[in-house]
């Protein structure tokens, strides 16, 4: 669960992130880089790809500006992984809203612009 999230900062489990971030079930990976600043690759997620989450939400920043590529999202829908991608608050919700399902869920998140 994300407790917490403003831009430039996200709480999760009592630690403060300042850096964009990936989680993969209880594993927080924090500092993540991408390829292109506001776009992700397939080669940017692999790792989330790889755990085969049932969701994987994608939050693009506070004004929404980074955005998946096509290549993302056609390996999600080739894994038959269903893709939501939103400006990172509504993104938190979601993700939260997911995991209190007990949706097999992955995350990758843009925390500023």
């Amino acid at each position: 669960m994300i407790d917490g999230y403003r831009f430039g900062s996200m709480d999760i489990g009592g630690t403060t992130y300042q850096a964009d971030l990936k989680i993969i079930g209880p594993q927080v990976i924090p500092n993540w880089w991408r390829k292109e600043g506001h776009k992700v690759y397939v080669e940017d997620i692999l790792d989330l790809l790889k755990a085969q989450p049932s969701v994987l939400v994608i939050g693009r920043g506070s004004p929404g500006l980074m955005k998946p590529s096509d290549e993302v999202r056609r390996a999600c829908q080739d894994k038959g992984i269903e893709l939501i991608d939103e400006p990172t608050q509504e993104a938190v919700r979601i993700f939260n809203d997911l995991v209190k399902a007990g949706k097999k869920v992955a995350a990758a998140f843009h925390l500023t612009c």
